[in-house]
């Protein structure tokens, strides 16, 4: 890929995976491979991934809040869980291979799967608690660390469990998704950035892509709900665990 095409080629892959990030999460199954192909190290195609997702990520966010799926003073405690987890976890990769969970990440998300398309749950409708707030700071916490250390299928996780455990509807729950992933993606961003890990002006072009995804996408998931949300979660989480399980057996 020549320079003249790389930052219009990737700022338009960006916006895909903007507009697939807003509404069933995985749109880093798009764009960090992108950033590799065009001969980024790993690393600095993380941190300049993160930038442009959590631009992305951010303008979601406010489009679901805009549209009354969450509040946010009712989840600080939870975004402050989610906030120490990811960072620990974006301190743990530096120290601890990750390739124990690409075997461990398939398995959860085939279950993510099997929940969604089984469960009479994913739909709108909010449903009785099976813990409460307090109890699902822990998990919030769990899956902030996870989406420091490693990251594939954060958004499906937190949808997941907000629906099974906290009894949301699907498309509330991806509201509350996007503001818990945004905390995560800051977390980490923030990491990346005192590391030198990101290429700002790239990562920045990549943000108006990834923004005008997130946009259309939110917009649409907010207008039509568990129709459109349900059937891309399950494709992207389809498509999420077959490239980790191919990745794996690729050596």
């Amino acid at each position: 890929m020549t320079i003249d095409w790389l930052y219009p080629a990737l700022t338009a892959t960006a916006a895909v995976a903007g507009f697939i990030d807003s509404i069933a999460g995985g749109g880093g199954l798009i764009s960090v491979p992108a950033l590799l192909y065009a001969g980024l190290p790993p690393t600095m195609a993380l941190g300049t991934n993160k930038l442009q997702s959590s631009c992305g990520t951010a303008l979601a966010t406010w489009k679901y809040h805009r549209a009354g799926l969450f509040r946010l003073r009712p989840n600080l405690a939870a975004v402050g869980f989610v906030l120490a987890g990811a960072a620990a976890g974006a301190w743990a990769i530096q120290r601890i291979s990750p390739d124990a969970l690409k075997l461990v990440v398939p398995v959860l998300l085939v279950a993510v799967v099997l929940y969604t398309v089984l469960s009479p749950k994913m739909h709108d409708h909010e449903g009785e608690p099976k813990i409460s707030e307090k109890a699902y700071l822990p998990v919030a916490s769990g899956i902030g660390f996870y989406d420091g250390f490693f990251g594939p299928g954060t958004g499906q996780f937190f949808a997941i469990t907000l629906v099974g455990l906290r009894g949301q509807g699907l498309t509330r729950a991806t509201g509350l998704t996007k503001l818990f992933n945004l905390t995560s993606n800051i977390a980490s961003l923030l990491v990346f950035a005192l590391g030198g890990k990101i290429l700002w002006l790239l990562g920045l072009c990549m943000a108006l892509g990834s923004m005008s995804g997130a946009w259309l996408g939110s917009h649409m998931a907010t207008r039509l709900g568990a129709k459109v949300i349900r059937p891309l979660l399950i494709a992207v989480s389809l498509s999420l665990t077959a490239k980790l399980v191919w990745g794996w057996f690729a050596g």
